[in-house]
């Protein structure tokens, strides 16, 4: 199937579905989330992927979880004066205050990657992008030749008449169809492996080991679907959590899947011309409610991690007032410098590849100057990088 601009979604919004164009789905309410901005640093006068790339030696990448999950560095920002400090993450609590809200993602990451092999021999490696439904799926399919409609993959650990059947290409993606398989959450945990990026390396003893399987899950994690954890959520630990509630801040819980996408780099020079991955998100009724009882009364929203933010803003850009409203779609929204945000006033997150979206995300809510200024310090201050790497808090 090829999705384009003239396309239609179907999107649930409070009691009702709102069916607009997928191209209308990134210029909806006037705020642009992916168009080209004039930027100043390049020769063309558009962003460009190399205008966020910094040097990252590889041993600040971190391999591995500490032993407490509060136990990370926490670089603080705070956009109104420039100034870049320095916390232990333990001490998060005390940059709330009561009447906040700080809004999680709950996704739950899937036991996504799969390996098997063709009817002909051939070894194949896959990573699940979505469940479709209980028959199809969505995923990326490594492999030295790539398998045309019809071909039969079996994959390790599978009982019986189980295997995977290519169905056809969405794009770089591969639809397969699901044979055989009676309950799909009870096959997956039977034949799937943890999918830890790639940029995390394991010997073939340490792949799906005890402390990989709890740590790269957030202790929050409720609905499955999620190739990839929202790191940012990683640094939470139950006292942690009970003592923000101490707070007098409320915690709530926003869904957005994180796709096999985002382990996909930009392709292209122009970012104007990248083209997001979809993802499915869930905004609550709650969700919403506490959200707009916040701003009218001061309180400030605190997105915890990149998908909170996008699940947020793609539910208000679907709003047709100044309040967020309940929402359930597939987004692909493209933070980029020069975007509007609708809803959060306090970003933490981790630190991101280079050049990747994630980076462009944080720099249109910190501003693209003060963003590269704190990650050449974090370099310099050897900060630990990427999924299980220290936490970054944009006030």
């Amino acid at each position: 199937m090829t999705v384009t601009p003239d396309d239609t979604l179907e999107i649930g919004c409070n009691n009702g579905h709102t069916l607009i164009s997928l191209m209308d789905w990134k210029f909806i309410c006037g705020r642009v989330c992916s168009a080209p901005v004039n930027f100043p640093n390049s020769a063309s006068g558009y962003m460009r992927v190399s205008d966020f790339q910094y040097e990252l030696p590889d041993e600040l990448i971190a391999q591995h979880p500490l032993e407490e999950r509060t136990a990370s560095r926490m670089m603080v920002l705070d956009r109104d004066v420039h100034t870049i400090d320095e916390s232990p993450f333990s001490v998060f609590v005390d940059y709330l205050r009561a009447g906040d809200v700080l809004v999680m993602n709950n996704t739950r990451v899937i036991p996504a990657r799969l390996y098997g092999r063709k009817t002909s021999g051939g070894k194949i490696e896959i990573l699940l992008e979505r469940i479709i439904d209980e028959r199809s799926l969505l995923a990326q399919v490594r492999v030295s030749k790539k398998p045309k409609a019809g071909t039969k993959l079996l994959i390790d650990n599978s009982v019986g008449d189980e295997y995977l059947e290519v169905l056809g290409r969405q794009g770089e993606f591969f639809e397969l169809g699901i044979h055989n398989v009676t309950n799909i959450d009870k096959w997956l945990a039977r034949v799937g492996h943890l999918p830890l990026p790639p940029y995390i390396q394991r010997s073939d003893h340490e792949y799906d080991n005890p402390v990989d399987k709890e740590r790269y899950q957030t202790v929050y994690a409720e609905h499955v679907g999620a190739v990839a954890a929202p790191t940012a959520g990683l640094h939470f630990d139950q006292p942690l959590l009970a003592a923000i509630r101490a707070r007098g801040v409320s915690i709530e819980y926003v869904t957005l899947h994180v796709g096999a996408g985002t382990f996909q780099p930009v392709r292209v020079d122009n970012i104007g011309d990248h083209q997001m991955h979809y993802e499915r998100f869930e905004v609550s009724a709650e969700v919403a409610s506490s959200v707009n009882k916040a701003k009218k009364s001061g309180g400030r929203v605190i997105a915890v991690g990149t998908t909170s933010v996008r699940a947020l803003e793609s539910a208000a850009n679907l709003s047709t007032d100044d309040e967020l409203v309940a929402c359930t779609g597939d987004t692909n929204i493209f933070i980029t410098p020069g975007y509007e945000f609708c809803t959060i006033d306090t970003l933490l997150t981790n630190f991101h590849l280079p050049g990747s979206t994630l980076m462009m995300l944080v720099s249109a809510f910190a501003g693209y100057d003060f963003t590269m200024q704190a990650y050449k310090k974090a370099v310099q201050n050897k900060f630990r990088f990427f999924s299980f790497g220290d936490a970054m808090l944009i006030t």
